[in-house]
């Protein structure tokens, strides 16, 4: 499971003209993607890092402060560029196996008490944000 997370001061994601998920306020916009291999251990281990690791100013994490997620889900973390000129996708979890590990890694992050927006898995999304700093990590379990 991998997750680019950017701290930002607002972020929104539309489908359709129709926003689906927005935090107004100082939070992270995680980008998760799903590996063929994940399971819901690795769900588990996921929201806790995301929950409690201090990436918000003043070393706080969304845990400390309160602060507010955005979760989009993009299989394109695994795209595989090393070899031509077409990504290969055959690392990224299929939709089938990946939507359940994403709703698990937001209803995980929702049950530590975490406000927690989302995208529309497997949707067209114009995602936007402000970044923080800019202030942008990679997490891998």
């Amino acid at each position: 499971m991998r997750a680019v997370v950017a701290r930002v001061t607002r972020a929104k994601v539309t489908v359709a003209d129709e926003v689906v998920g927005a935090i107004d306020e100082p939070g992270l916009l995680v980008l998760l993607g799903i590996h063929t291999g994940d399971d819901p251990a690795k769900a588990v281990t996921m929201a806790r890092k995301l929950h409690e690791l201090r990436l918000l100013r003043d070393e706080e994490s969304c845990a400390t402060a309160g602060a507010p997620l955005l979760v989009v889900s993009q299989f394109t973390l695994y795209g595989d560029t090393r070899k031509g000129r077409r990504p290969s996708w055959t690392a990224a979890a299929r939709p089938e196996a990946a939507e359940p590990l994403v709703e698990a890694v937001v209803g995980e992050l929702r049950e530590r008490g975490a406000t927690v927006a989302t995208g529309r898995f497997g949707a067209m999304m114009a995602v936007e944000s402000v970044n923080d700093g800019p202030f942008t990590v990679l997490i891998e379990v």
